[in-house]
């Protein structure tokens, strides 16, 4: 169990509210030039977004009863999208140790997920790039999470699916980091 702006934390999911008091001074450090009700209602947002999202992707993976564990599914995903790539690289973007990362490739090249391929600049160095066994295990969990999503969705009303597929874009856009948007 860990403290997590004042809620607490089990297996990664927040299972209470944050401290008020916690949370509006955190909220403070990056939501300057607000008003102070504003600042309270973008915390109170955030707090039950951040609840939302984490429950619903811990539930996906529970009921996905996947075999691959987060990190290593990560880095598949990292190598689909940017690869070749070498370890210190994906390490880097993955904002793990390469020590860390070299378990996570060891546990995937076992699994025969991922191929090490000789870097062309670097004799000493490999390139990592996905198997097609890699690719199709991707492609499983997606495809799993996707129906389990959709059995949720299942679930609302066709005003609740309305109002989330109006969301999305502004969901979409929370994923674009700082650095990117300028």
């Amino acid at each position: 169990m860990t403290a997590d702006m004042g809620a607490v934390t089990l297996g990664g999911a927040a299972v209470g509210e944050p401290d008020p008091v916690v949370a509006e001074g955190v909220a403070e450090r990056f939501t300057s030039g607000l008003a102070d009700h504003e600042q309270t209602e973008l915390t109170e947002l955030a707090a039950r977004l951040r609840l939302a999202v984490g429950r619903l992707n811990r539930r996906i993976r529970i009921d996905g009863h996947e075999q691959t564990p987060p990190l290593q599914l990560s880095a598949l995903v990292t190598v689909e999208q940017h690869g070749p790539l070498r370890l210190s690289e994906l390490a880097r973007r993955e904002a793990v140790t390469a020590p860390t990362m070299s378990r996570v490739l060891a546990a995937l090249d076992e699994q025969g997920l991922v191929i090490r391929t000789p870097d062309p600049n670097d004799a000493r160095g490999v390139r990592i790039v996905l198997s097609e066994l890699g690719a199709r295990r991707l492609n499983e969990v997606r495809s799993t999470r996707t129906a389990l999503v959709a059995r949720r969705l299942e679930r609302l009303t066709a005003d609740q699916r309305g109002r989330l597929a109006d969301a999305l874009p502004a969901l979409e856009a929370l994923l674009v980091d700082d650095d990117e948007s300028c």
